[in-house]
């Protein structure tokens, strides 16, 4: 089968669970891991390099047309990139997706904001300073990344005062999309003491049975 490596095609075969091309220090990668982890779906786990990238197309190639992180590969070996995709199809039909459409709608109204204000902003800053290994190149454009990230958690502040979650009262793919990068923002020069209800959110997300951090 075109695109898939011996070794995909052995686990297909096998009836093995799951392959995850990962990095450990992407929030994008840790939001896939958040949910297995809830669902309990065993997985294999491949680590990429979130710096040196040149063994991607021989990797990821047959996969993943952007190359990127998370691409995962089903049990029965085909892939799947994009990390808010790979949430989706994970999580439909299990209580993390809510059944009323409007609240549905909610879910992917959130992850939508996730990826084009919150993502660009905070992980970008985040791997700026903290990964790329040459914060400086960077140090003109950082103010700008800051302010767009400071404007989309004044947004999660204002949303989740008075609320238990962003969408409704239980956990759903929007706080686990959210919390990704935000529970790492201070390792982008962000501050979180100005966002009370932000924080008490980011706890409670955490208290959640099956959570894991991303280091784990």
């Amino acid at each position: 089968m075109e695109g898939r490596t011996p070794e995909e095609l052995g686990r297909t075969s096998l009836g093995l669970g799951v392959l995850l091309y990962d990095s450990p220090v992407s929030g994008n990668c840790y939001k896939v891991r958040l949910l297995l982890a809830h669902l309990g779906i065993p997985y294999e786990r491949r680590t990429m390099d979130v710096v040196d990238r040149s063994n991607r197309p021989d990797v990821l190639g047959g996969l993943n047309p952007a190359l990127r992180v998370p691409t995962l590969v089903l049990d029965d070996g085909r892939p799947l990139a994009e990390s808010g995709a790979i949430i989706w199809y994970l999580g439909e039909g299990t209580r993390f997706v809510p059944d009323g459409r409007y609240e549905r709608a909610q879910v992917l109204q959130w992850m939508f904001f996730e990826q084009y204000d919150h993502e660009p902003a905070i992980a970008v800053a985040r791997f700026w300073l903290a990964y790329s290994g040459r914060p400086e190149e960077f140090a003109d454009r950082l103010p700008e990344r800051q302010a767009a990230g400071k404007r989309a958690l004044a947004a999660m502040e204002r949303h989740l005062d008075g609320r238990t979650f962003l969408v409704g009262n239980t956990l759903t793919l929007a706080d686990i999309a959210l919390y990704a990068y935000t529970h790492v923002a201070n390792e982008g020069g962000f501050d979180l003491e100005p966002y009370p209800a932000l924080r008490t959110w980011l706890a409670r997300v955490a208290s959640e049975p099956g959570h894991v951090t991303i280091d784990a």
